[in-house]
């Protein structure tokens, strides 16, 4: 397994801690808790599959203290809710305005860049969605292969998609995302993108190269990239924006500026964006 190097995990590590107090839970997601259980091939380390005991919360990763990460995400499911519903607020209910139920606070919109990030669709699209997502998340990865298709079919031309990396569940998350990026040097970045949240391998050095051969990448030059860590400054990037944003989990995703957290399903993402353009 490629791992990224012992600087990039230990920049990653700092910039997240940095904003701890901010930083809830990776791959948070209230809606697909119990399918997303088998989400990852039976290969995955058991450290960032979802938990399968009746004492782990549904929807949250667990992470061994051997992971680098592990101490920066402590807190308990049921704080980590909460901090969520503080922070962002209530997600609109499908209506032509957004509904906030009494006692709760509207959902701050925020000024979010799209930075110089892959994305797909109109640059002058009405909507623009922007995710913060980690390749090795169980959530992304179920959000991916079950929404993402029927959202962007149900909007056509009225999506630009930004696909923004946080690669806080593991250090290979550090890794595939850097690998995406070489593969975009070659013009393939959302083929591999896809690639690796819905091509059924588990992330590392092997599969990276798979995915080039089958997208007919040159496969040296793809590792000669990877292996150059060109890409460290881009991903680390990445994650210092998304942790200043309050970022609390992946996947998270910013519509207009206004925050949805975890795997939601269309109807939400739908709500958000019928009351964007009705607006």
């Amino acid at each position: 397994m490629l791992l990224a190097s012992t600087d990039a995990q230990s920049r990653v590590a700092s910039i997240i801690g940095e904003h701890r107090a901010r930083l809830v839970r990776a791959c948070y997601n209230p809606s697909m808790t119990a399918s997303a259980r088998t989400s990852r091939p039976s290969g995955t380390d058991p450290s960032t599959a979802p938990p399968g005991g009746d004492d782990s919360p549904g929807g949250i990763l667990r992470f061994r203290r051997s992971h680098v990460y592990a101490a920066l995400i402590p807190l308990a499911f049921v704080v980590g809710l909460a901090t969520g519903y503080l922070f962002w607020g209530r997600t609109p209910a499908p209506a032509a305005a957004p509904v906030v139920a009494e006692g709760t606070e509207a959902p701050t919109r925020l000024e979010v860049s799209v930075d110089d990030d892959p994305s797909l669709g109109p640059a002058d699209a009405p909507i623009t969605i922007v995710e913060f997502s980690d390749f090795n998340c169980p959530y992304c990865e179920k959000w991916h292969t079950e929404i993402y298709q029927q959202l962007m079919a149900a909007y056509p031309d009225q999506i630009r998609f930004v696909y923004r990396d946080f690669p806080i569940t593991s250090q290979e998350s550090l890794a595939a995302a850097q690998a995406a990026n070489c593969a975009g040097e070659q013009d393939a970045y959302w083929q591999f993108h896809d690639s690796l949240l819905s091509g059924g391998l588990d992330l590392g050095r092997d599969a990276y190269t798979q995915y080039a051969t089958r997208l007919g990448l040159d496969v040296e030059a793809l590792l000669a990239c990877l292996d150059s860590g060109k890409y460290n400054d881009e991903v680390e990037a990445d994650a210092r924006y998304a942790a200043g944003l309050g970022v609390s989990g992946t996947p998270t995703f910013f519509i207009n500026g206004l925050p949805l957290v975890g795997a939601q399903p269309l109807s939400e993402f739908q709500a958000v964006i019928e009351s964007e353009l009705n607006g």
